[in-house]
């Protein structure tokens, strides 16, 4: 058994079958063979090894006669593994033996002495490893052939193990299949991260290298709450994860009784509980949670992955489902926020050397008006189906939002102009995710309607950490002071100003946070589906002066440290139930 720690991005255990997906997009399955399998299994494997063989013998030739034979000799050395005696007697014991797929024979097989090799001090023969899974794949290719199963299409239960799964890749996992997955890099707040939580998938990132440790079919443990991935887990650990699972399916049945209560204190101050949604499907997911409205409705899914601009038409369709879905109750559309290098039909950025500091948000809606009008044309359009509001996000100049505003204009005359119907009236509101926006607000909410604070952001431009980076995702905190000093002035300036202010970011739908922001004076949380039932029983079993308290004792605190451990033992004391 092994046990690496990661980053907990997306809550909940899960116990299945491992797929490992390299930039081969292999999924090897531990397919075990029927007796009388056996012989036409082995079969494959010797016209599987026959092949590969001939490819190798190919290279061999071609490189030494383009480089020279000493360059040739690279592949010698994979052809002499290959006819390897002793490695064709593994994989048939296994086969004949064990009765396992020839797929699981190679893999496991050739992982093992890829091991050897890469604990070796010898610097030369450590990178003999590669030469080991280069076969593997080559023999991989030969097996599965045309039977390698995408991400999009699985066709059985699996926990997804990769080194990185870019934010398209996961918005494509298969909802039915996918129980969960595991990535080697990756930090807190990432999009990665945010689509494993609109999944409601259990998910760990940055756990550093580890797939040359697991084969695909091996059992594997996700534990989305502490960020924990156990590899070959022993009885003791499956018996104990699978207990873990039964509490967190009681928790929610209970949970489930308050659906169509309302977010109140105890002492019968009302909240508003809104939804974050990645996806038009999840408005369904808000509604059974009973949820209040959409709180923030990203829209970056119409892009990603898309290698042309969606148009007018697709864009309309997306919100038109979940604000006729939703009926009178708000729906919050963002405008898109992403970088320009998230885009593949716009030019790559020239100098984009970090993006989070680069054209991103509004600042690229505002270079490309064709894509932010087509947009909000859209939303506009949609708008006259039910209770629609529009955000601009990353806002963090005056002129970006005056210049946000004029474009939203210029749309509503031309829709005018075409005897299109919409919401004159349309609320208009912003995101609060950079510290300048927080030090402007006075003026910023003379211009809006309402205001939104974006907690992944704040954190990270706060406290100057990216938020994707493996190294430093350690100083990435909510609980730091001089966030949630931010977080004070913000919702302070929306009380002075009669503005109505939410929170959307992740920090929302921790239920460590809850009696903190509520004392701080948020009364409007916007959070993931799957986190609504938990601060909504956070919100009814605390009064209004028991937050206060907690907010005046953490907002003099000094560092993250302290404040965590304070908040995760006053929701201890409060609500027991949910401090895990």
């Amino acid at each position: 058994m092994q046990e690496l720690q990661g980053i907990a991005v997306s809550p909940g255990v899960a116990i299945g079958e491992a797929m490992v997906v390299d930039n081969e997009g292999f999924r090897i399955p531990r397919r075990f063979l029927a007796r009388d399998a056996v012989e036409s299994e082995l079969e494959r494997l010797d016209k599987a090894i026959a092949a590969a063989t001939k490819e190798i013998e190919h290279n061999r030739d071609a490189v030494s006669e383009e480089l020279g034979k000493k360059y040739g000799a690279i592949f010698e050395a994979h052809l002499l593994m290959l006819e390897d005696a002793q490695l064709r007697g593994e994989f048939e014991e296994m086969i004949r033996q064990r009765h396992y797929s020839p797929e699981y024979a190679v893999s496991r097989s050739l992982r093992r002495y890829a091991k050897v090799f890469e604990k070796l001090e010898s610097q030369y023969l450590a990178q003999r490893a590669n030469d080991i899974f280069d076969i593997e794949k080559r023999l991989l290719r030969n097996l599965l052939g045309r039977r390698r199963e995408g991400l999009s299409h699985l066709t059985s239960p699996v926990l997804v193990l990769a080194h990185n799964l870019t934010p398209s890749e996961t918005a494509n996992l298969s909802r039915e299949f996918c129980l969960g997955f595991v990535t080697e890099i990756g930090g807190l707040g990432s999009h990665t991260a945010i689509v494993a939580e609109a999944l409601e998938i259990p998910a760990v990132v940055g756990t550093g290298p580890f797939l040359t440790e697991v084969s695909g079919g091996d059992l594997v443990i996700i534990d989305g709450d502490k960020g924990l991935v156990i590899l070959h887990p022993d009885e003791e650990a499956i018996a104990r994860y699978r207990h873990e699972v039964e509490e967190h399916r009681s928790l929610a049945a209970r949970l489930e009784t308050l659906r169509d209560l309302p977010a109140e204190t105890a002492d019968g101050v009302r909240v508003q509980l809104l939804g974050n949604i990645e996806f038009p499907y999840e408005v369904d997911h808000c509604l059974n949670r009973g949820a209040d409205g959409i709180g923030l409705y990203r829209t970056e899914f119409l892009y990603l992955g898309a290698e042309s601009e969606p148009d007018e038409e697709v864009h309309y369709q997306a919100y038109s489902r979940v604000i006729k879905t939703m009926g009178q109750r708000p729906v919050t559309i963002r405008t898109f926020d992403m970088g320009a290098d998230k885009v593949a039909h716009l030019p790559d950025p020239q100098d984009e050397r970090n993006p989070f500091l680069g054209l991103r948000s509004i600042r690229l809606a505002l270079r490309n008006l064709p894509m932010f009008r087509t947009q909000l044309r859209a939303i506009l359009r949609a708008s006259v189906l039910g209770n629609a509001q529009v955000m601009f996000p990353l806002v963090s100049t005056l002129l970006e939002l005056r210049q946000a505003k004029m474009v939203l204009a210029d749309v509503m005359e031309d829709l005018d102009e075409r005897g299109i119907e919409f919401n004159r009236d349309i609320p208009v509101g912003m995101m609060v995710e950079v510290p300048a926006a927080v030090m402007m607000l006075d003026h910023f909410a003379d211009e809006v309607d309402f205001l939104s604070i974006g907690t992944n952001d704040l954190i990270q431009y706060t406290l100057a950490v990216d938020r994707s980076n493996k190294d430093v995702v350690g100083l990435y905190n909510a609980s730091d002071p001089a966030v949630l000093k931010l977080i004070a002035m913000a919702l302070e300036t929306g009380q002075r100003k009669s503005i109505a202010v939410d929170l959307c970011g992740q920090m929302s739908g921790n239920p460590i946070y809850s009696m903190l922001l509520l004392g701080m004076g948020l009364r409007h949380f916007s959070v993931s589906p799957a986190a609504i039932p938990e601060i909504k029983k956070t919100c009814r079993s605390v009064t209004l002066e028991q937050c206060r308290t907690v907010a005046g004792r953490a907002l003099v605190m000094e560092n993250a440290r302290d404040v965590r451990s304070y908040l995760k033992e006053e929701l201890r004391r409060h609500v027991p139930e949910l401090a895990l």
